[in-house]
C-alpha cells in the first residue's frame, strides 16, 4: 500500500510516542463523566446526613462517612443541593459573584454535585474560575531539587540557584533512603544561602519525613497521600482518620503540610470502582477539607500518564485544581511529572495553571535536568527555564520566577557549596573537598561531579537521626564558622515554627521573613482592576531578560 507522505511525516512527530486509550468506564478509564458516577442527592434528619449521592447511611463506605460527618455542613446542605448546577457554574465565572459566596455554597455540596457543576464548564471557564478561587492573591511556584547520586554538595548548589530564581518552596527526595538526612540538610543550607524564608521538604515515607520536620531540618510536607475509594485507601493500611491524625502531628509541631492526591491514582491501583477519575478526586478534596488540612497537592501528579491518555484528561486535571480552591484550600497544582514527548502538549497543560495562577503553579518544576530528577522527571526542567521566563514576558503573566545573570548564579552556587563544606567539617562528616566545591559551582548535573564515598556518607547521614542533630545545631555550626547571614535565616525559620503563622492557608514566607498567606493576602479578584496585579517593579523584573537587546547596545 502506498503511504501518504504527510501521514508518514506525522507519525514521526514526538506526540505519537505518547500513549492514548479509549474510554473504558468499567475500569475507571474516563476523565469526568462515567455512566457509573452517582446522581447528586442528600437527605438530612435531625442534623445528620442519612443519604449521600444515592447511598443510605448504612451503605456508606468510610469516605462517604467521613465527608458526611466532617466536610458537609448539614445545616445548609439541602438548600444548596436544590440550586441548579448550571447556576453554580455561572457563579464561578461571574466576576460579580465574590469568592466567599462560592465557598459558602461548597459547604453544602456533595461530591456528585461538585462533579455536575464542573462538567458544565469548558477549559476557559475553568481557568476563569480558578483565577478567582485560588486562596492566596499572589501566585507562587515550587521546585524539585534532586540528583541521582544524592550528592549533597550539588544539591546545596542547585538549591541556592533555585532560590535566587524565585522558587518559594523546594522539595527533594532520595535514591537511597538512608541519604535522606543529608538531602534535607543540603536543601536547607542551599536554599537559605539564596534568601531567607524558602520552605523546604524531603519527600519520604511518612515516619522519617515527620522526624526530619521535628528536628527542624525541613519546614513542610506534602507527600501524605489520600485516595478516592476505600479499597485503595485500605491497601495502604490507612483511613481518613489516620491521615487526619498525621496532619495534626505536623501542625502540633509547627510544620506546614498538605495532602497529596490526583486523578488517575485509583485506576492505576485497580480500584476505581467504575467511577470517573474526577469524581474520585473530588472525594479526596472533600476528605482533605474534612480533615482540616490547609491544602492539597493535586493535578494527577505521578498518575498523569493515565489521566492524560483519556479524552478530556487535561481538562479534568484543571477541574480538580479548581475543586480544591472551591473548598478554600491551598492548591499545589501539579505540573510536576513529565507525561508527554510533545513540547506543545506539555506547554498547553502547564498554561492551564500558569495563566490563571495558582498557589503553586508547579509542585514542582525541576530546577535540575530531568535526568537528575528522582521524582521521575517534571513537566519542565532546568533546560526549559529560559522558555518559561520568556513566556512570562510574552504574556505579562507572573509565573513566580525571575531572570538571573550567569555571574550571580555562579556566585551563589559557590557560596552554598562552601557553606555546606564548613558545616560538614564542623559536624565531623566526610570532608567536602575544594574540588567538589568547584565542580558544584559550575555543574549542570551529577555527571559533572566527582564521586563521593557513599558508604561513609550513609554512616554520617544516619548520625543526624541517631544523635538528634537539629536545625538549631546547624545554626550554631554556621555561626561558629562565620556564616552568620545563613545562620540567622535558618534561625528565623525555626522561630516561624514556634509562631505558627505559616500554618495558615497558602502560606509562603518572603525574603523579609514575613508570612504571606490567604489571611493577609486573600484573593479579592472580581474582574479587571482587582485581584493580583503585577507591580511596576515586578513587571520590570520579568521583562528584563538577558536576551533582550536595547538601542543603547548599538551606541
Amino acid at each position: 500500500m502506498q503511504r501518504s507522505k504527510r501521514f508518514e511525516l506525522l507519525e514521526k512527530r514526538s506526540v505519537n510516542q505518547d500513549g492514548f486509550v479509549s474510554e473504558w468506564p468499567e475500569m475507571g478509564f474516563v476523565a469526568m463523566a462515567s455512566p457509573n458516577d452517582p446522581t447528586p442527592s442528600i437527605k438530612v434528619e435531625n442534623g445528620r446526613i442519612v443519604e449521600l449521592d444515592g447511598k443510605q447511611r448504612e451503605d456508606f463506605d468510610m469516605l462517604d462517612q467521613f465527608i458526611a460527618d466532617y466536610t458537609i455542613d448539614a445545616s445548609v446542605a439541602e438548600e444548596v443541593m436544590r440550586v441548579n448546577s448550571v447556576d453554580i457554574a455561572r457563579k464561578l465565572v461571574d466576576i460579580h459573584v465574590p469568592r466567599a459566596e462560592i465557598i459558602a455554597l461548597s459547604r453544602g455540596m456533595t461530591p456528585a454535585k461538585v462533579l455536575e457543576v464542573l462538567n458544565c464548564m469548558n477549559v476557559v471557564e475553568l481557568m476563569m474560575a480558578l483565577q478567582k478561587m485560588r486562596a492566596r492573591k499572589t501566585p507562587s511556584n515550587q521546585c524539585h531539587v534532586t540528583n541521582v547520586r544524592d550528592n549533597p554538595v550539588l544539591m546545596a548548589a542547585d538549591a541556592a540557584e533555585a532560590g535566587i530564581r524565585g522558587f518559594d518552596e523546594q522539595e527533594t527526595t532520595v535514591g537511597v533512603v538512608r541519604y535522606a538526612p543529608f538531602n534535607a540538610l543540603a536543601l536547607l543550607i542551599g536554599s537559605q544561602t539564596a534568601r531567607g524564608g524558602i520552605l523546604t521538604q524531603d519527600a519520604l515515607e511518612e515516619a522519617t519525613e515527620l522526624r526530619l520536620a521535628m528536628l527542624g531540618l525541613t519546614a513542610y510536607a506534602e507527600t501524605i497521600s489520600i485516595y478516592g475509594t476505600e479499597s485503595v485507601f485500605t491497601d495502604g493500611d490507612d483511613t481518613p482518620w489516620s491521615k487526619a491524625f498525621l496532619a495534626s502531628a505536623y501542625a502540633s509541631r509547627g510544620a506546614k503540610m498538605r495532602f497529596t492526591s490526583g486523578t488517575g491514582s485509583e485506576v492505576q491501583m485497580a480500584g476505581a470502582e467504575g467511577k470517573s477519575m474526577l469524581y474520585l478526586e473530588i472525594r479526596c478534596v472533600m476528605m482533605a477539607k474534612g480533615a482540616g488540612v490547609q491544602g492539597l497537592q493535586n493535578g494527577s501528579i505521578s498518575c498523569i500518564g493515565v489521566t492524560a491518555a483519556v479524552p478530556s484528561g487535561l481538562r479534568a486535571i484543571l477541574a480538580e485544581n479548581l475543586a480544591t480552591t472551591m473548598f478554600d484550600m491551598e492548591v499545589a497544582s501539579g505540573n510536576d511529572q513529565t507525561f508527554s514527548h510533545s513540547a506543545i502538549r506539555r506547554s498547553a497543560k502547564m498554561l492551564c495553571q500558569m495563566l490563571p495562577g495558582t498557589d503553586f503553579i508547579f509542585s514542582g518544576y525541576s530546577a535540575v535536568p530531568n535526568s537528575d530528577n528522582m521524582f521521575a522527571g517534571s513537566n519542565m526542567d532546568s533546560s526549559d527555564l529560559d522558555d518559561y521566563l520568556i513566556l512570562q514576558r510574552d504574556l505579562m503573566v507572573d509565573g513566580g520566577l525571575k531572570p538571573v545573570d550567569e555571574s550571580s548564579v555562579i556566585a551563589i552556587r559557590y557560596q552554598a557549596a562552601k557553606t555546606l563544606q564548613a558545616v560538614f567539617e564542623e559536624f565531623g562528616f566526610p570532608a567536602i573537598t575544594d574540588e567538589e566545591v568547584e565542580a558544584a559551582t559550575y555543574a549542570n548535573s551529577s555527571d559533572d561531579m566527582p564521586p563521593r564515598n557513599v558508604v561513609e556518607d550513609l554512616k554520617a547521614a544516619q548520625r543526624i537521626l541517631q544523635d538528634g542533630i537539629t536545625g538549631y545545631d546547624v545554626v550554631l555550626a554556621l555561626a561558629k564558622r562565620g556564616y552568620t547571614q545563613t545562620a540567622e535565616r535558618i534561625f528565623n525559620m525555626l522561630k516561624q515554627r514556634v509562631a505558627g503563622d505559616y500554618l495558615h492557608t497558602s502560606a509562603i514566607i518572603n525574603k523579609d521573613n514575613v508570612v504571606i498567606s490567604a489571611v493577609n493576602d486573600d484573593n479579592d479578584y472580581t474582574g479587571p482592576g482587582t485581584g493580583y496585579r503585577m507591580s511596576t517593579a515586578r513587571w520590570n523584573e520579568i521583562k528584563t531578560i538577558r536576551q533582550a537587546i536595547s538601542p543603547q547596545d548599538f551606541d
